[in-house]
């Protein structure tokens, strides 16, 4: 085993979360290791279908039944052939989790992590997010509010670019804006039916990291429309680590990336509390290296880093050093979804809309905001938004051609996103019976949904299909399907942020209890999920910890 030179920071994962991290400490001063389990993906260079026709993909980018059902990936409707090289084979890297309670867990395989395949919608947490759990004594208190967090959001989307337009809504508070896609002309007729029919309830433009304008002081070009952002964009039309976060790192000379490595544990010092080192193996050769450094940033996302943290453990133990309180692993949450409603909007058959957008609209949480006799707490919202498909053409020749010119009606379809509350027992472990091929203890789930969030999916399908049928529409349908967590791909928790050390994994700049100088800023830090997309969150949480971490190390207290 190899001890390499000492670093002032590591940051563990290069996601969403990791890129920020290596940003921020390097621009102040510090020298950076970022490592990676995934390939190489450079920017502009290696998104092997950018711009592709369907032809010009392998079955036409549809997934081949076969291999959808099949166990080599985590196919659960987001995995494409053209997106497919950027994600984990499940195989090589299996994990495992207590039937019937299914856990499907998505992973990334390249630098850049889901920041390359993500949704990219892009919110604010409100006052109301933060105060959730005390006011409703459920989980632990974030011991932290809007007001601590509200400056860095600004921070983050000047410099990423975030489309939208300001709404004054106090739930869904305002970001630094870049001017919004806009709504076609059946968004525009539904919204002024929806919110007549509707008081208070709103649709208003998708808030996405596309940017509609451009940043040469980024080499970013403004956003061409394409709806291929998760192929990767040589434009850098959308956030990402290779085209926003890592060139800032590289540029400062003060980076260094290793890919292909994979972090199996934390060394540490109990007596001093201190995380002296990263054990990494090298995917390749099988080289194991312990590097050390000052400090940590472990940003793996969320059930990653667990399992990072579950494996710190002494020799001959089973308990992480950083589970002294219990707390490590608990409290694990994803978003509840597969709720959809749509129907069709009469007229306007002599429009059409050009170009694809990246995103279309969204209809903010209505639930919950004031005191409603409810079956449920917390509450969801809707993203959606209105087309034309192309008809299917029929017969030959002339016929065939000028069938393939002609549009359906205008049809809009929007699913629910709800929050799931942080329930102690959803839990993840190790399975010490079980090792990967690096001998870790592979990681185990025992989370599922329970009745509150069942029943937040019931009313979602039944107020979703009346907002649609009082606006108007036509043939309105709706369904859901089995909902699991881990599909939404909002995993958070089980490392959570809190007041008392008893009862929480971080303090509340983002500092483990248990040490110093280790700082976990991915979706693992989180006490509750909202029901807003939280990429927006961990990108403005990373920066404050990174804030506080280098004024920390510049006092000599790490």
């Amino acid at each position: 085993m190899a001890a390499t030179d000492r670093f002032d920071a590591i940051v563990i994962g290069s996601g969403v979360s990791g890129g920020w991290a290596a940003k921020e400490l390097t621009e102040k001063g510090l020298r950076v290791l970022m490592v990676d389990r995934g390939r190489m993906v450079e920017h502009g260079e290696d998104y092997p279908f950018d711009g592709k026709s369907a032809y010009d993909i392998p079955a036409r980018g549809r997934m081949p039944a076969a291999l959808a059902k099949s166990d080599y990936f985590a196919l659960n409707g987001w995995v494409s052939p053209a997106t497919q090289p950027f994600f984990i084979n499940d195989r090589l890297n299996p994990y495992d989790y207590d039937a019937p309670n299914k856990f499907n867990w998505v992973r990334p395989s390249v630098v850049g992590g889901k920041s390359l395949t993500w949704g990219r919608w892009s919110f604010r947490w409100s006052q109301a997010d933060f105060e959730a759990n005390k006011k409703e004594g459920v989980g632990t208190d974030w011991p932290i509010r809007y007001n601590d967090v509200a400056p860095w959001y600004s921070y983050v989307e000047n410099y990423i670019g975030v489309s939208g337009a300001r709404e004054n809504l106090p739930y869904l508070p305002d970001s630094e804006f870049m001017p919004p896609f806009p709504m076609n002309v059946a968004e525009k007729w539904l919204k002024e039916r929806l919110e007549s029919e509707f008081p208070g309830r709103k649709l208003i433009n998708a808030r996405l990291s596309n940017i509609t304008q451009d940043k040469p002081e980024q080499n970013r070009t403004r956003c061409q429309k394409r709806a291929q952002c998760d192929r990767g964009c040589s434009f850098g039309a959308y956030f990402s680590t290779q085209a926003v976060t890592l060139p800032a790192a590289r540029a400062t000379g003060r980076l260094t990336l290793r890919a292909d490595n994979w972090v199996t544990n934390l060394e540490y010092d109990p007596t001093r509390k201190r995380v002296t080192g990263v054990r990494m193996v090298d995917a390749n050769t099988g080289q194991v290296e312990v590097v050390q450094a000052r400090m940590v940033f472990l940003c793996a996302s969320a059930m990653s880093s667990l399992h990072i943290l579950l494996n710190s453990r002494p020799a001959g133990s089973e308990r992480s050093y950083f589970h002294s309180n219990g707390a490590l692993g608990s409290a694990v949450m994803d978003h509840i979804f597969r709720v959809g409603v749509s129907g069709d909007i009469p007229g306007m058959s002599e429009f059409v809309e050009y170009g694809r957008r990246p995103g279309g609209v969204y209809v903010p949480r209505f639930r919950n905001l004031e005191a409603e006799d409810l079956p449920f707490k917390r509450g969801y919202g809707f993203q959606g938004g209105a087309g034309r498909q192309a008809s299917a053409p029929e017969g030959f020749g002339l016929s065939m051609k000028h069938g393939m010119r002609e549009y359906g009606p205008w049809r809009f379809t929007m699913g629910a996103f709800g929050e799931c509350l942080p329930y102690e027992d959803n839990r993840v472990m190790l399975n010490h019976s079980k090792t990967d091929r690096f001998g870790t203890p592979l990681l185990r789930f025992d989370v599922r949904f329970r009745d509150n969030e069942i029943r937040m999916m019931d009313d979602a399908l039944e107020q979703g299909m009346l907002m649609l049928r009082k606006a108007g529409l036509r043939n309105v349908t709706g369904g859901r399907g089995k909902h699991v967590p881990g599909e939404a791909i909002h995993e958070m928790g089980g490392a959570r942020m809190g007041h008392d050390p008893a009862t929480s994994v971080l303090n509340k700049w983002n500092q483990a209890h248990d040490a110093a100088n280790l700082f976990i800023t991915d979706g693992a830090q989180m006490a509750s999920v909202s029901c807003v997309n939280p990429s927006l969150t961990f990108m403005a949480m990373t920066a404050r910890a990174a804030d506080h971490a280098v004024k920390q190390m510049q006092a000599g207290v790490i």
